[in-house]
C-alpha cells in the first residue's frame, strides 16, 4: 500500500480510502444491499490487512449502524494511532426539530452521538456531508472550529458542493481564525467529471485533498451495463446519478474494458487508476460488499496508466447535468 499526506497536513492516509456505507442494517435505511456486523468485519479486517488505514463513514449510514460496526471492528483489529478515521455530519437522525443539518446544536450533539458510537475519544477528519442552507455558514464553522479545539476531531472536511459555497466557508473561517477544511469528497470518476470545472483547480490551487466517492460509479464502470447485480437493482440512488446518461457513458465505459483487456487487469485496476493519476487526488473512497473488491482496489494502487491511456479514457466524454448536490 502507498500512502500521501492529507492536503497540507502530515498525516498519512492509504491511497485507497474504505467507505463503511456498505456496512449496516438493511431494515434501518433506504439500502437493502448493506452488510450486516458479521460480513462487514471480515472486509474491514482485510482491509487493515492490505494496508489500509484510511476508514470513512457518516452518523447517516444506517441512521449509526455503520458507525457501530466499523468503531468495533477497529477497536478489535487495529491500533487506533495508526488509523484515520472520518465521519460525517449533516443527515437526518430523529423525526422532529434539530433532527438534521449544521447548525451549532446539531454539529456539537452529533459529534458526541458519532464517538460514543464509533468508540473513540476523536475523529481524525470530521466532514460535513453537505451544505445547509438553513444555516448561516459562520454558525456552521465557528462550531467545527470548536469541535477541533475541544479534541474530538483532529481535522475537518467537506463533501458535495459548489465550489463558490467551499470557497465561501473556506474564507470565512480564514478571516476569522477558525479551522479550514483539509479534504474536499467529491463526486467523480470516469462518466462525471464535472468537478473538473472549477471544483478541482480550486482544490489544487489552496492544496486542499480530494477524497472522491463513488470512483466507480456504483460498479458502472466494473461491468457491462446489461450485467445485473442486487445493489444495481435496489440502489435508487445509483440509478437517479447515472441511469439517464447510461448511453452517453457506454463509450467510456467500453473503453476502461477494452484497457482493461489490453493490459490483463481488471476494469477497478483502470478506473482507479485514472483516479489516481490526478494531482489532488488522494484517496479514492471505494464501497466493498465482497473481500475481492477491497482486495483488487488494493492492487490498483500499483497500476500506472499512461499519458495516452489517460486521453483515450478522457476523449468520449460529454457535460453532464449535476447531480449528488441536495
Amino acid at each position: 500500500m502507498e500512502y500521501i499526506k492529507l492536503g497540507t497536513t502530515g498525516m498519512d492516509i492509504s491511497r485507497i480510502c474504505l467507505g463503511a456505507m456498505s456496512f449496516g442494517d438493511p431494515e434501518r435505511w433506504l439500502h437493502k444491499w448493506v452488510l450486516e456486523e458479521e460480513d462487514s468485519r471480515i472486509i474491514i479486517k482485510k482491509a487493515l490487512d492490505l494496508g489500509i488505514n484510511f476508514f470513512d463513514t457518516a452518523n447517516v449510514y444506517s441512521l449509526g449502524r455503520s458507525e457501530e460496526i466499523l468503531g468495533k471492528a477497529l477497536k478489535d483489529y487495529a491500533n487506533r494511532d495508526e488509523i484515520v478515521l472520518a465521519t460525517k455530519v449533516h443527515g437526518k437522525m430523529h423525526e422532529g426539530p434539530n433532527g438534521s443539518g449544521l447548525s451549532r446544536k446539531a454539529i456539537l450533539s452529533e459529534i458526541e452521538h458519532s464517538l460514543k458510537r464509533l468508540q473513540t475519544e476523536y475523529v481524525d477528519v470530521y466532514i460535513i456531508h453537505r451544505w445547509d442552507y438553513d444555516t448561516p455558514i459562520e454558525e456552521t464553522m465557528e462550531a467545527l472550529h470548536d469541535v477541533v479545539k475541544s479534541g474530538k476531531a483532529r481535522y475537518i472536511g467537506a463533501s458535495a458542493m459548489y465550489a463558490w459555497q467551499f470557497q465561501k466557508a473556506q474564507n470565512i473561517a480564514e478571516k476569522n481564525g477558525w479551522t479550514k477544511f483539509v479534504s474536499m469528497q467529491n463526486h467523480l470518476n470516469l462518466i462525471y467529471r464535472e468537478e473538473e470545472r472549477e471544483m478541482i483547480p480550486y482544490c489544487q490551487s489552496e492544496g486542499i485533498s480530494l477524497t472522491p466517492y463513488s470512483p466507480l460509479a456504483s460498479g458502472r464502470l466494473t461491468r457491462d451495463l446489461s450485467t445485473q447485480t442486487k445493489r444495481g437493482e435496489s440502489d435508487a440512488i445509483a440509478r437517479s446519478k447515472y441511469d439517464q446518461t447510461a448511453e452517453k457513458d457506454q463509450l467510456v465505459i467500453e473503453r476502461v474494458a477494452e484497457l482493461a483487456e489490453k493490459y490483463l487487469v481488471s476494469r477497478v485496476h483502470i478506473s482507479l487508476a485514472w483516479l489516481l493519476q490526478k494531482e489532488s487526488v488522494a484517496a479514492p473512497i471505494i464501497g466493498a460488499t465482497k473481500l475481492s473488491h477491497v482486495e483488487t482496489a488494493a492492487d490498483a494502487v500499483n497500476f500506472r496508466l499512461s499519458a495516452e491511456d489517460v486521453l483515450y479514457l478522457e476523449e468520449p466524454y460529454i457535460p453532464h447535468a449535476i447531480v449528488g448536490f441536495s
